[in-house]
């Protein structure tokens, strides 16, 4: 069986909606970084990823999916969260874990 970018970012998404800190953060790599364009901030290391998705959880919950396209070693999947839409850029690591994440508005 091979990994699926595409569904990793839908199971994403899924647990975002959910609200499921544990689910999201057991998607990422020990050494992963996120980068939000949104609020300007570079995130790493458990507790940090931790912090950062407590805050998304609380004001910017996700709704709906936008848009969902595969690259080569990722997806970017655009989904609506409050009132606008955000697009969130995947690479994941050889174990299929997310390795950078960076969110911001579709270009």
């Amino acid at each position: 069986m091979t990994f699926d970018p595409m569904a990793a970012a839908v199971d994403w998404l899924d647990a975002y909606r959910d609200g499921d800190i544990g689910a999201i953060l057991s998607m990422y790599a020990d050494d992963a970084v996120t980068e939000c364009a949104c609020d300007g901030l570079n995130v790493a290391g458990k507790e940090g990823l931790r912090a950062y998705w407590e805050r998304r959880l609380r004001d910017y919950p996700a709704a709906g999916l936008d848009d969902l396209q595969p690259y080569v070693g990722g997806a970017t999947i655009s989904y609506i969260a409050r009132d606008c839409v955000v697009a969130a850029t995947m690479e994941f690591n050889t174990e299929g874990r997310i390795s950078r994440l960076r969110s911001g508005p579709p270009k």
